[in-house]
């Protein structure tokens, strides 16, 4: 774990795999995600993720919960899991995108990540206003936080043929910035929406 950037004070060593199979013996249970949450384990807490019900999720436990994030992976698996489908995604992604505190400010690109890959049917035009969260956290040089930047604009950029073309123009604008992690951020986010297998997928998208 620590060998990816995984780091947390409670660790039982439980792989993600089994934690799947528990998510399916569980089903949805608010209660016990609430309980496992409070535990501090950071295996309790991916559990917590898989079994919460999003429709019961409130405002405040998404707030509490953030400010606990202390690491990447539970950060995204909360997100990509669980608080991207609750009613309540876009204005923490609002909120959030502003923190000074790192993994609630990833939180925020994490989210706009994970709603990119899971709502087909958003319009383009709810995407495109990101962008401007998007420059503007691109300056911040802390790593979490600027590889969740990258990731939001790289899933922004593979939904539609023009949000690809106002992704890379973005992309190349970060580029040649001259804050080190914005053009960090630009290159990284062009290389994919560069690629081949980007196109590919584009081109299936405007046949579908």
């Amino acid at each position: 774990m620590a060998r990816h950037g995984i780091v947390a004070p409670k660790v039982f060593g439980v792989s993600v795999g089994t934690l799947r199979d528990y998510k399916k013996q569980l089903g949805r249970d608010h209660a016990l995600a609430l309980a496992l949450w409070k535990t501090g384990w950071y295996e309790a807490r991916m559990l917590a993720a898989f079994v919460d019900d999003p429709d019961r999720v409130t405002a405040a436990q998404m707030d509490r919960w953030a400010r606990d994030f202390d690491n990447w992976a539970i950060c995204d698996t909360v997100c990509f899991h669980l608080f991207d489908k609750t009613p309540h995604a876009w204005s923490k992604i609002t909120a959030w995108q502003r923190s000074p505190e790192e993994f609630v400010r990833r939180a925020a690109f994490a989210l706009i990540a994970s709603i990119g890959v899971h709502d087909k049917a958003a319009p383009d035009a709810t995407f495109r206003r990101c962008f401007p969260m998007i420059r503007r956290a691109a300056a911040d040089d802390r790593n979490f936080v600027k590889k969740g930047v990258s990731w939001a604009l790289r899933v922004i950029g593979n939904r539609s043929l023009p949000l690809h073309k106002e992704a890379k123009a973005l992309a190349l604008e970060l580029k040649n910035s001259a804050s080190r992690s914005a053009r960090w951020i630009g290159s990284d986010a062009l290389r994919d929406l560069s690629s081949a297998a980007t196109a590919k997928r584009l081109a299936r998208r405007r046949l579908g």
